[in-house]
This record gives C-alpha cells, sequence and structure tokens, in this order.
C-alpha cells in the first residue's frame, strides 16, 4: 500500500507506472466481446492500492471544492450522479447517465425494457429494486411490495448501514456491497458491477473508508469513482455526527480514502492522452 499525500501525487505516480505496465488483451469489457479488437489492447497494473488523508479545512473553500480541484472529476456530472445515488430509489436506468462524458455507447447496454442489468442507484437501494419498470418507488410501496430477501435476512441498503453506525459507531460491520451474488460467475453472462463494495470505520475521532473495486479504466472511471467514494464517505460520516449527546462525535473528522484496484488499466491508445 502506497500512502500519498494526496489524489494529484497518486494519479500522476500511477501515470508514469503505466508507461511500463504489462500489456494485456481480455475477452470481454462492459459486456462487450473485444477479443478481435487489436486497439483494446490494455496496459494494466495489478493489484494497485491507494491512500490519502482527508483534506483539513481551508478558510472560505468547502471541503468538496478542495477535493474537486485535487481529484479532477467530471463536474458537474459526479454531483449529479451522486445525488441521484444516494437519492433513496432503485432507479433503472435513471436520468444522469444520458450526461455522462462517455455516454454515447451506453444506450447500447439498455436491455429490451430501457434499462441496465445493473446500476449504483439499485445496488445503493436493493430492497424492492427490479420491482417497478423505472425503480421509482412511492409512499405506500413498501406496504404493497414484500422486501427481497437473502438466505436469511431481508436485503440492506445505505439507510441500514447509516442506521447501524448510528447505534454502533465503533462497528466492524459497516460494509455496502455492491457485487451480488447474481453476479457470481456465469450466473450473470452480462456486464458485471465493477465496484465489490465499501467498508467504513470509525477509528480515533476520524472515519475512514476503504473501497474496493475489481476493475478500473483509468482514463475514463478514476477520478469519478475516487471524487463518489469520497464524497458517499463524507455523508455517511455527517450522518453519524452529531447523532450522539457526546461531545466526541460532533468533533469527528474525515479520515483515510484507501483503495484496493485489482485491474487497473488503459486502452494503449489512452495512455498518449494522459502523458501527451
Amino acid at each position: 500500500m502506497t500512502l500519498y499525500p494526496n489524489c494529484t501525487v497518486a494519479r500522476e505516480t500511477l501515470t508514469s507506472m503505466f508507461k511500463r505496465a504489462h500489456l494485456i488483451h481480455t475477452e470481454r469489457w462492459q459486456g462487450i466481446d473485444i477479443s478481435q479488437m487489436p486497439e483494446a489492447e490494455m496496459r494494466e497494473l495489478l493489484h494497485e492500492t491507494i491512500q490519502f488523508p482527508m483534506p483539513g479545512p481551508v478558510i472560505g473553500t468547502s471541503t468538496l471544492a478542495i477535493l474537486a480541484g485535487d481529484i479532477k472529476p467530471n463536474l458537474p456530472w459526479a454531483d449529479d450522479h451522486f445525488e441521484e445515488r444516494i437519492c433513496g430509489q432503485p432507479l433503472n436506468p435513471g436520468e444522469t447517465w444520458r450526461s455522462w462524458p462517455w455516454s454515447n455507447t451506453a444506450e447500447d447496454h439498455l436491455d429490451e425494457k430501457g434499462q441496465f442489468n445493473h446500476n449504483y442507484m439499485e445496488r445503493y437501494w436493493p430492497k424492492y429494486a427490479g420491482d417497478t419498470p423505472d425503480g421509482k418507488i412511492t409512499p405506500d410501496y413498501p406496504d404493497r411490495y414484500t422486501p427481497h430477501h437473502g438466505i436469511r435476512y431481508r436485503y440492506g441498503d445505505l439507510d441500514d448501514l447509516i442506521e447501524l453506525l448510528k447505534q454502533e459507531p465503533f462497528t466492524r460491520q459497516a460494509y455496502l456491497p455492491i457485487f451480488f451474488p447474481e453476479d457470481t460467475g456465469i450466473a450473470n453472462p452480462n456486464r458485471k458491477p465493477c465496484t465489490l463494495g465499501y467498508h467504513f470505520i470509525l477509528r480515533h475521532g476520524h472515519f475512514h473508508c476503504t473501497y474496493y473495486i475489481r476493475s478500473c479504466d483509468f482514463y475514463r472511471h478514476f477520478a469519478d469513482d475516487v471524487y463518489m467514494t469520497i464524497r458517499l464517505q463524507l455523508y455517511i460520516m455527517n450522518t453519524i455526527r452529531g447523532n450522539r449527546d457526546e461531545e466526541r462525535y460532533y468533533q469527528i473528522k474525515p479520515g483515510f480514502f484507501i483503495m484496493h484496484i485489482t485491474s487497473l488499466h488503459l486502452f494503449v491508445n489512452d495512455l498518449s492522452k494522459l502523458t501527451g
């Protein structure tokens, strides 16, 4: 694990590492057969882990503004999509996918119902996912439908994770999964989530996030993935800060952001776009 002072240094270091990274040509990318496409050859960094601390407060500058300047996500899209992710409804397809900077091929992944086979809104809010044509739920929805169940318990969602942290701030169990059992092996023959899940933990007054992701396109997705995960970290932290009467909970601060990436990759032709 490499400790970086910020995301800018991490990104610059990784960009340099890609120049000597191994070449690989996988069978599929985003569910598409690329085995016979020479231009689909990639450079890959395997098992990369980055870590950097959240920035401290700066007078006159918001934490989000500091993060945006450091991470350089695609704004305003990343902010809009994050708000859609935490809206509390398993929207599919939602709206912000249309304005995604790389949305020119996104429509190809819609099924005959006009939906994606998965998205973050469904995975953040899976209790009733797939029960309505567009994922929108009405106030009486929980009274009309039964939540999805696993082997023994009903599905949990982002609100359930937040409630656990409110009740047990020092728990080691605050994990939000995105990769579900239905994605295992050939059970899901199509696109699978890149994100595996997020683990949150509060220690010594600092709220940390570990982001597990199996696959990340460094050119198209890395900055947005980092930015929206940190926004999730801050969003959850702010819901538990001040939840207790004890003053120490009001003093909770952002801790480290840690990201474990099994396959960090980019297409060979994209490397020149980063290095000039």
